[in-house]
């Protein structure tokens, strides 16, 4: 009987799959007619076979007789992680010469945040609130990727993280969905260029498609439960953003939404990717994650979740195995279309045209090498500068001047280079990474002794052995640095925490420290936010650099002592400790929001009643404010914000004003201030959050110099999906802050008219 239902349901699901599958067929603007006459050639000549081993992708483990076959019988359509050109061309030689068809391979590759040349972590870049330092960083990973023989890199990724609990929050740009989308945009166009199929472009994969960022108690692989307006509204704007770029693949995420795991979404796929936003790149799978839906109880068998994932839309099976193994069979069983099959490859022959690859397949081995070219590492070097945020300095204690002769350095972080790399990092060799000890010897050791004692053998050793030590070291020097934070295998992919303090004997380190009298600094290299509210108290300042990559050394040293200004900006709401989390800048108001007055934990009077702590909602031990708001990062000099105003205080539903504040530099130092823009939609068909990040700029001023900073504010950025899950702009009052982060104070009042 078991057996009977499960065919049933089986059957069930074929046939209401297939009647709802994507049209790929649907035309295109941007489709050329000449490639897609090409395209349709080939499938006419391709056999069942043939078009499957396009929709497979396997990883490389080396060249032997069985993958040589493979791709001869045209059964594998992309390989991942070969790195060695020569492989890449042996097995690329005979999909062009010996197979019937000569279809190209494409190779694919985690190029996350750069391949030789490691720029800082995705979450670091985001912080520098520059897309043209994005977009430059990504054409530097492309250029030394492509030379490599590498064709499709899977990033940017654009998940909205609320959680620094999630390890993969590394890899994101941040908790904002505009600065994700402004970043993700400008990423994909750095790694792709202006031609796919320039010799230093490569195709980019926007992932993950959708809301694994969103995974219930910041633990990998979970489960979401994301509802549609929070859906359009939030988690989807980075994605479509990268779409509009012209991102050239995308990939689903392994979570599931409301029970829908994303690898079997059609509405996802279908619906929205295809029938909305008109992409027409190809989709793969993230690794395995047509299988797992078997897990997530989501598919019976390997044969029904290929079943699910071919008519949802999944063109292409990464490591799945499902499609190369169960496809035919559903095939002529009738449970997926021909025409199904036939879109997916013709999506995935479209990139592999555009990419150039069947006119110039190989790559280029007697080309001179571009990894670590002296202009990459000038642009890793910028990206990591304008990445480092300043989040304390007391008393003016950076930068160091030329009174400081001594420098203790001391911590697990100092010189680290694997970890300094960060998460994802495959390609990057650590003898190249410029670490903070070898870079303020070389840049600064002629005029300041550096002192170097670890204190702690690695960031999550326990052992207070060789604190006498530190502290000695401390006691000798003018001023002491101490670099703690995460070593690289504690953020990324699996490496949730549900703890995100310092780990190890690090924070007793920083009280050590203290104990030297002498200005403490304490940088902090991570890849994720870190509850320090004790180690913040404890130092004098502190500069917090997301996993800062080959040149994070130098910028750091600069940064010191002033030869580089902070600049960089929280692109995540830091929490005081991890019970606040979710925490996030632009969540809705409660019907009794805290109004910061109430009493707190320790100041509640014995036996007070049930009812005398004013019933807002707030936490009693935590307060009311997170550690550190979204968009927060000091300077070395200061900034003052005046002169509000508005070209008109009303806008029409299809018309824009234009928004004008001017920004002082009142300090000593000339520097660089990314200044924000925020709304917040007083009253709406469904509630709105308090405030929304619309637009932002990074203005360079002099010391005493003055500027007026102009943002045009259109009625579309007003636009919100409502109950009925329409887009829509709604006539009404409106509220907006121009500032140097979320929690800006100068504001004005205007609304929208019909």
């Amino acid at each position: 009987m078991k057996h009977k239902v499960n065919f049933i349901r089986t059957l069930f699901f074929a046939f209401v799959l297939v009647f709802l599958a994507c049209d790929a067929t649907k035309p295109s603007t941007a489709k050329d007619p000449e490639t897609e006459a090409k395209i349709d050639n080939l499938l006419m000549q391709m056999t069942l076979e043939e078009k499957i081993g396009q929709m497979n992708q396997l990883s490389f483990w080396g060249i032997n007789d069985d993958v040589k076959e493979a791709v001869r019988s045209g059964s594998i359509g992309s390989l991942l992680n070969i790195i060695d050109p020569k492989q890449g061309n042996t097995l690329q030689k005979i999909a062009m010469e010996e197979s019937r068809l000569g279809i190209p391979l494409i190779y694919g590759r985690d190029v996350i945040h750069g391949f030789k040349t490691m720029f800082p972590i995705p979450l670091g870049q985001a912080a520098t609130f520059n897309p043209e330092t994005i977009r430059e960083g990504a054409a530097v990973a492309a250029a030394e990727a492509r030379s490599a023989g590498i064709h499709w890199t899977f990033a940017p990724m654009l998940d909205i993280s609320r959680d620094g609990r999630w390890g993969r929050i590394a890899e994101s740009m941040g908790e904002d969905p505009y600065l994700t989308g402004v970043m993700g945009a400008a990423m994909v166009r750095g790694f792709q260029g202006e031609n796919l199929a320039n010799s230093t472009s490569i195709a980019a994969c926007v992932k993950h498609f959708f809301g694994y960022g969103a995974a219930e108690a910041g633990k990998d692989y979970n489960s979401t439960n994301i509802p549609p307006a929070l859906m359009r509204n939030v988690y989807l704007q980075g994605y479509k953003a990268a779409i509009e770029a012209g991102a050239a693949t995308v990939m689903t995420a392994f979570n599931d939404n409301d029970g829908v795991p994303a690898s079997g979404n059609r509405f996802l796929l279908c619906n929205i990717l295809r029938d909305e936003w008109k992409f027409d790149g190809f989709v793969v799978s993230d690794w395995a994650s047509i299988p797992e839906m078997i897990n997530h109880g989501f598919a019976a068998n390997a044969k029904e979740a290929a079943l699910r994932a071919a008519n949802a839309g999944v063109d292409m099976d990464m490591m799945g195995m499902a499609y190369p193994q169960q496809l035919a069979k559903l095939v002529k069983e009738g449970k997926v279309s021909q025409t199904v099959i036939d879109d997916a490859v013709r999506n995935i022959l479209r990139i592999k045209f555009r990419m150039g690859l069947f006119d110039n397949p190989y790559t280029d081995t007697s080309a001179p090498s571009v990894f670590y070219a002296e202009s990459h590492l000038a642009t890793a070097k910028k990206t990591a500068e304008e990445s480092v945020v300043l989040l304390k300095n007391a008393n003016q204690t950076l930068p160091f001047t030329d009174k400081v002769k001594t420098l203790a350095l001391i911590g697990p972080l100092a010189d680290a280079p694997h970890d300094q790399m960060g998460t994802w990092t495959f390609d990057g060799d650590k003898n190249k990474t410029i670490t903070p000890l070898a870079a303020l010897q070389t840049a600064y050791g002629n005029n300041v002794k550096v002192l170097y004692e670890k204190g702690l053998a690695y960031s999550r050793d326990l052992s207070t052995a060789a604190f006498a030590k530190a502290l000695q070291t401390a006691h000798q020097a003018d001023v002491v640095v101490a670099v703690v934070g995460e070593e690289a295998i504690m953020s990324g992919e699996a490496h949730s925490l549900a703890d995100i303090s310092l780990k190890g004997a690090q924070k007793a380190l920083i009280q050590e420290l203290k104990k030297a009298g002498k200005p403490l600094v304490m940088v902090v290299m991570a890849g994720r936010p870190l509850t320090i509210g004790d180690e913040l108290e404890a130092a004098d300042a502190v500069l917090y650099a997301f996993h800062p990559g080959t040149m994070g050394g130098p910028a750091i040293a600069d940064l010191l002592f002033g030869k580089a200004v902070p600049s960089g900006k929280l692109p995540v709401t830091f929490p005081k400790e991890v019970g606040q989390i979710p925490v996030y800048y632009n969540h809705n108001s409660s019907g009794r929001p805290a109004n910061k007055t109430e009493t707190l934990l320790y100041d509640i009077p014995l036996e007070a009643s049930q009812t005398s702590l004013g019933n807002t909602g707030y936490h009693l031990d935590a307060g009311f404010d997170p550690l550190f708001p979204f968009g927060f990062g000091l300077s070395y000099t200061t900034f003052e914000y005046s002169n509000i105003r508005l070209s008109d205080t009303k806008i029409k539903t299809f018309g824009s004003i234009d928004v004008t504040a001017q920004l002082k530099n009142t300090g000593n130092y000339d520097a660089t201030e990314v200044v924000q823009l925020y709304v917040r939609d007083i009253t709406g068909s469904i509630a709105r959050p308090v405030r929304e990040l619309k637009s932002f700029k990074r203005v360079v001023l002099k010391a005493g110099e003055s500027q007026d900073v102009t943002f045009t504010l259109a009625s579309d950025d007003l636009a919100f999906w409502g109950i009925d899950l329409k887009r829509i702009v709604e006539p009404g009052a409106f509220k907006l802050w121009v500032g140097g982060n979320s929690d800006a104070t100068l504001e004005a009042d205007f609304e929208i008219v019909e």
